[in-house]
């Protein structure tokens, strides 16, 4: 799958262990000046599939004064579409965290988008559920402009218009030009990102580190071992680190969450880990169905 897990992730299960609201679009920042260095858009040679990825999460470590005690989860991941009619995301994360001194807290996040190839329109509605009751939804569209900047109307959670940098990309955008800088030997990849995400108002800067590649004649592990589609498809382990841009930082900047995974030429990743700093997560993936691929006409 494009790793384009919605950015809202880390701090949904931080506000959901702390048992606070969801940041509103009043705490969060618009328009930002972007510190990117990529192109928009930058496309890959091998097309993104689609397919339908769902994910197993556990805690894989955290800090003594964290208060979380255990956590598990899912993730279901739904992509489809093509470069001619753009790319829908469908994606779902339930996750059950387990807080020390007892209790429990569940957070459901669903999510769904598009976006055209080009980097052109992008369409984002998400709802966040903790313990069953909402808290927290986003609905808007983003378009950008012939000469590159972007505007964002949102809907929810109020009426608001502001514009975006030329150089913001969208996610499913984002990953392609990631595969396109992993396929011509590139191990360093600057961008911002925005996908709708806390309050719809958040951009990220962002930094993946790509490693180097392994080739399509390598063996894979878990279910991409049995996946014959995978066979011939080159693969990357890549680090996504994500900062947010609207705090001041003395020092050494630290991001608000690193996401590691092995990206796949043709948009699918395997081999998970999200690290939120106070906890990490390690996600394996249980099962991988591709689905029909509409050609383009």
């Amino acid at each position: 799958m494009p790793m384009t897990f919605p950015a809202p992730l880390a701090a949904v299960l931080l506000l959901t262990v702390a048992g606070a609201a969801p940041a509103s679009a009043q705490d969060s920042i618009a328009p930002q000046k972007a510190a990117a260095t990529a192109a928009i858009p930058a496309a890959a040679s091998v097309p993104f599939v689609a397919h339908r990825a769902v994910y197993d999460l556990k805690l894989d470590g955290r800090k003594e004064q964290t208060s979380i005690d255990s956590m598990r989860g899912r993730i279901v991941y739904d992509f489809s579409g093509n470069a001619c009619n753009g790319y829908a995301l469908n994606f779902r994360q339930v996750t059950e965290i387990g807080l020390t001194g007892g209790g429990f807290n569940t957070s459901d996040l669903r999510s769904t988008t598009f976006e055209d190839d080009k980097g052109r329109n992008f369409r984002f509605n998400s709802q966040n559920f903790t313990n069953q009751k909402l808290d927290g939804s986003v609905d808007g569209q983003a378009n950008r402009a012939d000469g590159g900047s972007v505007a964002v109307a949102l809907k929810k959670p109020k009426s608001t218009k502001f514009d975006l940098s030329e150089r913001v990309f969208f996610p499913t955008g984002q990953m392609k030009a990631i595969v396109a800088a992993a396929q011509a030997g590139e191990h360093v990849f600057e961008s911002q990102v925005y996908d709708g995400s806390d309050g719809g108002q958040k951009i990220f800067n962002t930094l993946a580190v790509i490693g180097p590649k392994v080739g399509a004649d390598k063996p894979r592990q878990g279910v991409a071992a049995d996946a014959k589609q995978l066979d011939g498809v080159d693969r990357w382990p890549v680090t996504i680190s994500y900062f947010d841009p609207s705090k001041k930082v003395v020092g050494e900047e630290m991001p608000v969450y690193t996401m590691s995974f092995d990206l796949y030429a043709d948009g699918i990743s395997d081999n998970l880990s999200l690290d939120y700093t106070d906890f990490r997560l390690k996600g394996t993936m249980v099962s991988l169905d591709f689905l029909p691929q509409t050609a383009c006409k």
